[in-house]
């Protein structure tokens, strides 16, 4: 991975040093907090281009409930790591660092900056720390779990999981069936907790990197514009949306891009499991606790900027900085 510096910034007035420009920086924070808009005036203003950092964006044809950038956003800034995937395929924090770490050169290479932006923080970690190596699974330990996850449901799994390995049950929640199936996979497939086998090491950030989080301080306020927002993907479409996923040959509830928030309420209003309000209600729920999430993750980590996200300008950040100058 490229280590150079970039291009010199000039202090702002409230700095008396000077500062060096990111060779790569990082936009993270709680869904809902207005990271795409940022993203796209920082780039402008440092000539950069943007590689997602979202676990949802890489899949095509989910578009509204994920409020993917639009044709528009993405003809005024270049994005990278949307639409890679069809929804039927997987994609990991694994595929994700390979393919960012060749993204970064890349942009390097092109004398552009890397802004890496979204909320997926799992991302985030491993790209700064790296992943833990995993132990080969019994492909028959894994046919059996998922065959018990529709019929015990995830709660009860992750019950299981809270007897053999507290440390990692604590750790994942309980609607996170993917989480809870791979923690009990190795369990069942090595005698040894998950827990046990990773090093827990804190994120370390490169030489040259900034990591900046979108910190929301009035947290009513980030609950309604959840609830707006996911009214206003309603209003656009989402329905529709949902139902063309669900008349794809071979795609399922159970595949992991139909598990993203939002999408696993939406298979269950249109199988008949719960009405409209309720899926609705459901949906608006699952993504504020997403963001409450998203925020603990955020508190265990160090040498991030926090800006605040209700006052967030690219202005605002090159206070903090630096500010071209050019």
């Amino acid at each position: 991975m490229s280590s150079s510096i970039g291009r010199r910034w000039t202090v702002s007035s409230c700095v008396d040093a000077e500062f060096v420009e990111p060779s790569v920086l990082l936009l993270m924070g709680p869904t809902a907090t207005g990271k795409t808009d940022l993203a796209l005036e920082l780039c402008e203003r440092i000539d950069g281009e943007i590689v997602s950092a979202d676990s949802a964006l890489v899949y095509r044809g989910m578009d509204i409930g994920t409020a993917k950038p639009g044709a528009a956003e993405q003809s005024r800034v270049r994005h990278h790591l949307i639409d890679v995937r069809d929804p039927e395929e997987s994609w990991s924090a694994m595929d994700f660092v390979i393919h960012a770490k060749r993204l970064i050169d890349d942009i390097h290479a092109r004398g552009r900056t890397p802004l890496l932006v979204g909320g997926t923080m799992l991302y985030f970690q491993a790209l700064l720390r790296g992943l833990d190596v995993m132990p080969a699974v019994d492909p028959a330990v894994r046919a059996s779990l998922r065959e018990r996850l529709p019929r015990e449901g995830a709660e009860a799994l992750h019950a299981e999981l809270m007897g053999v390995d507290p440390v990692s049950a604590r750790r994942i929640h309980p609607n996170d069936p993917q989480r809870t199936l791979r923690a009990l996979e190795v369990y069942r497939s090595t005698g040894l907790p998950l827990s046990s086998l990773q090093s827990g090491s804190k994120a370390s950030i490169p030489a040259g990197w900034r990591c900046v989080a979108l910190w929301p301080e009035d947290r009513g306020r980030l609950r309604q514009r959840i609830a707006r927002r996911f009214d206003a993907m309603l209003e656009a479409g989402f329905e529709a949306e949902l139902r063309r996923l669900m008349d794809r040959p071979g795609l399922t509830s159970g595949h992991a891009s139909q598990r993203a928030v939002g999408y696993r309420q939406g298979w269950e209003w249109l199988s008949g499991q719960v009405t409209r309000e309720q899926f609705r209600e459901r949906a608006i729920t699952a993504t504020r606790q997403l963001a409450k999430r998203q925020i603990t993750w955020l508190r265990g980590m160090e040498d991030i900027v926090c800006l605040p996200a209700e006052r967030a300008t690219s202005g605002r950040l090159f206070e903090i900085l630096g500010s071209k100058t050019t």
